[in-house]
Parts: C-alpha cells; sequence; structure tokens
C-alpha cells in the first residue's frame, strides 16, 4: 500500500515521537516505519496500525494519485528554480546582442 510519507514524518514530528517510539507505538520495526518515512511503501496492516495510533483513517493516510510524491516534488522544485536563470540568460543575452549590433 502506498502510504503519504509526509503526512506520517510529520504526524511523527508533531507529537515529538522519534522512529523508535511510533515503531513502539505501532508495535513494528524501526526499519518498517524508516520504510514508511522514505518510501511510502507498507503492508495493510501497517497501515492501519498507524491510523490506529495517530486516530485517523485509511484514506487520511494513502497516497492518492493527484498528491506529488516527494520525488517529483523535488524535480518539480529544480525546475522552478532554473526559470530565474532562464530570465537572466535572456536579459543578458538581449542586451549584448544589443550592444554588438
Amino acid at each position: 500500500m502506498e502510504i503519504n510519507s509526509d503526512r506520517i514524518k510529520s504526524l511523527r514530528a508533531a507529537n515529538g515521537w522519534t522512529q523508535q517510539h511510533l515503531a513502539d507505538v505501532c508495535n513494528v520495526s524501526v526499519r518498517t516505519v524508516q520504510r514508511v518515512e522514505r518510501h511510502g511503501a507498507a503492508s495493510k496492516e501497517t497501515a492501519l496500525s498507524l491510523c490506529a495510533v495517530f486516530e485517523l483513517t485509511i484514506e487520511d493516510i494513502i497516497q492518492h494519485q493527484d498528491d506529488p510524491k516527494p520525488e517529483q516534488m523535488e524535480n518539480t522544485v529544480s525546475i522552478y528554480a532554473l526559470v530565474p536563470v532562464f530570465i537572466v540568460g535572456g536579459v543578458v543575452g538581449a542586451l549584448l546582442m544589443k550592444l554588438w549590433s
């Protein structure tokens, strides 16, 4: 099952819990919590345990089709970070063309 890893991380942090503490209260291994937070991968049992601990429904924590995954968000940010470079490059190029003509 694909879980919204950012949601789980933020819920854990909001409670001031370590990964070990979350693992203990969910009765899963720390490795399972790490996998959920890093990759969003969880068994149905783990997902139900997380829901019980955070008092949520499965719908609240699953990764929806329209939600960007963390790696997609990184790519989006890097693309938008390049926009000013292209704008500045275009302006500098236009000024140089004007000076040389």
